[in-house]
């Protein structure tokens, strides 16, 4: 029994006062290096989403000014079909060149992606992409929607295009 310790002596017992530990530390201190790992990786992934939500935001407001000033300098679609015949090139285009050149300006002017004006006609992206570069011959009901989502009538878009032409013959 010499085991239990006796009455009359007195334990040392001191109040201690708390560490000041900074906030979070303490926490990573009883995870393992592999829970710690974690934590580090969710907090770059926060950051990266919130860097990535600060620049959609500033492009956003970009492209909102950018709309706001071109609606303040707003122009027919005359003056669109005067800058297409100035920027044509000197040899015989086709009338599939033509139509894509004619729909990409169209894109072009309006600020708006390939991505956007596909989804809205129903073409596919890739599709689209060829038919402005010339490589594909839509059908009339393509061109039509596609001149319908890019804010054209297909008449429009046609007498576009026969400008065109025509500035490229003189």
């Amino acid at each position: 029994m010499e085991t239990m310790t006796p009455v009359n002596e007195q334990m040392d017992v001191t109040v201690k006062t708390p560490m000041r530990v900074q906030p979070g530390v303490a926490r990573m201190r009883e995870l393992t290096p592999a829970q710690r790992r974690a934590v580090v990786f969710a907090q770059q992934q926060v950051l990266k989403a919130q860097a990535a939500k600060r620049a959609k935001d500033e492009r956003e407001a970009a492209r909102a000014r950018m709309r706001q000033e071109e609606d303040n300098e707003v122009q027919p679609r005359a003056a669109v079909v005067k800058s297409v015949t100035a920027e044509a090139a000197p040899h015989d285009v086709s009338l599939r060149e033509a139509i894509g050149h004619v729909l990409r300006d169209l894109r072009t002017r309006d600020r708006r992606t390939l991505r956007e004006v596909s989804e809205k006609a129903g073409v596919s992206l890739g599709y689209l992409s060829e038919v402005e570069r010339g490589q594909k011959e839509a059908s009339s009901e393509l061109l039509s929607s596609i001149a319908d989502s890019l804010g054209v009538s297909t008449a429009q878009m046609l007498r576009m295009v026969a400008d065109y032409l025509d500035s490229v013959a003189e």
